[in-house]
């Protein structure tokens, strides 16, 4: 076998063992899952009509449950990727990684079978969250290619926002500094376009809710499904992503080689 053949096999096993262990313990998933759901219950349901008059012509047309359903798929990226990050460093206190990096299998496998794991259930996730969303009255007008769309940004932001915040659980010295570390990666959606548009809001607000990275990815997002303008934001969406991707790949591999073993 190749360098290669053995890399994905190794992660093939990483993968299965992860899989392993969400079915295991799966109360983190559900956690995961209810989060995003009760902020869509909430926003929807309780503060959606008032949202929605007060907006006015800058939801361009849309329901609300339309414009926020978008932000909150993103959302849901970003609470997995945060419970990965705690699942990372209860590993590394438990010392499985260690004991990893002491066996003959290709130093990747540990963190991509991680990462794929993440993703898939990033995915299921989002499929669940969506079918609440048509429950609640969301109906989209892509295209086949549009969801295709959709599903290759999603996909590749969950396994950005993943990769960073499994360099965040190898950093952390605790499960609870994991969690506290990759709480940003769940709060900086409050802070783009998911709820609101960041025309709306004070001018400092603004300008940071419309240049950060979440900001295109939700739009490009949303434009995909609802048919809503677009412009520039997947070229941006796509670069955010890729450089994300990349720091978080280094980050969690250059900590994986140099942590200590405990």
């Amino acid at each position: 076998m190749t360098g290669i053949s053995y890399a994905f096999r190794d992660s093939v096993t990483m993968l299965r063992r992860d899989i392993k262990r969400t079915l295991r313990y799966p109360a983190l998933t559900i956690g995961t899952i209810a989060v995003p759901a009760l902020f869509l219950l909430l926003f929807a349901g309780v503060f959606g009509q008032t949202l929605r008059a007060g907006l006015g012509q800058a939801l361009t047309g849309a329901g609300y449950i339309d414009y926020l359903a978008p932000g909150i798929l993103v959302m849901t990226a970003c609470a997995s990727a945060e419970a990965t990050a705690v699942g990372t460093a209860a590993d590394m206190t438990d010392g499985i990684i260690a004991r990893f990096r002491t066996m003959a299998i290709a130093r990747a496998s540990v963190l991509t079978g991680k990462v794929t794991g993440s993703t898939i259930r990033t995915l299921i996730s989002a499929c669940l969250i969506l079918g609440v969303s048509f429950l609640l009255g969301f109906r989209p007008v892509a295209t086949f290619w549009a969801w295709l769309g959709v599903l290759g940004l999603f996909t590749l932001f969950a396994l950005a926002v993943t990769w960073l915040t499994v360099g965040m659980g190898l950093a952390a010295k605790t499960p609870e500094g994991a969690n506290s570390a990759s709480l940003l990666i769940v709060i900086l959606p409050f802070v783009s376009s998911a709820f609101v548009p960041a025309a709306s809001m004070p001018a400092g607000v603004r300008w940071f809710a419309a240049n950060q990275p979440f900001t295109p990815v939700i739009t490009t997002i949303r434009g995909l499904l609802t048919g809503t303008p677009i412009g520039h934001s997947p070229i941006l969406a796509v670069a955010w992503c890729v450089l994300i991707a990349a720091v978080g790949f280094s980050w969690a591999l250059f900590r994986y080689e140099r942590n200590p073993l405990r």
